[in-house]
């Protein structure tokens, strides 16, 4: 509970601190909810693709270790590099929601989905962004900067 009150401590000093100070970029991640299950629905700005997801993230940005660019064969995507604990429970719910779907969301917009065709392992979750080509170099560094953060708050209350 010490970690979230810092964290809202540190988003609302980063408000009154000059512009030229980089803002907070959060990233979490929702599981496409069940029929009977409650949901929220989220809309991927440029393709449109609707998801009903459980409104509550299953990844946090307390999760995330380190984002990476990174090259496969369907093109430029992102690399989340989760925690040890984040990654064993990433993998359960994997495991247990294959044909679901994952949900990115960036500040609170809907920004990448990704179908579970398998449990994801090692705690590394691959992501396709919504976002240009030019534009994911510096989301991935404003997504490191933030981790930073989050890492260096959560070190300094100990």
């Amino acid at each position: 509970m010490g970690l979230m009150a810092g964290l809202l401590w540190l988003l609302t000093s980063c408000a009154s601190k000059p512009t030229s100070e980089r803002s907070l970029v959060v990233a979490r991640f929702l599981i496409e909810a069940g029929e009977n299950q409650p949901a929220v629905n989220v809309v991927l700005p440029i393709s449109g693709v609707a998801v009903r997801a459980q409104p509550k993230p299953v990844v946090t940005e307390f999760d995330i270790i380190e984002v990476v660019e990174a090259e496969v064969d369907l093109g430029r995507c992102a690399l989340f590099r989760l925690s040890v604990p984040a990654g064993r429970d990433l993998y359960r719910l994997t495991a247990a929601n294959i044909s679901r779907r994952l949900v990115l969301v960036i500040n609170g917009q809907a920004i990448g989905v990704g179908v579970i065709d398998r449990p994801i392992e090692g705690g590394m979750l691959f992501i396709f962004m919504e976002v240009p080509d030019a534009a994911l170099s510096q989301l991935v560094a404003d997504l490191n900067y933030t981790t930073r953060k989050i890492q260096e708050e959560a070190a300094r209350k100990g």
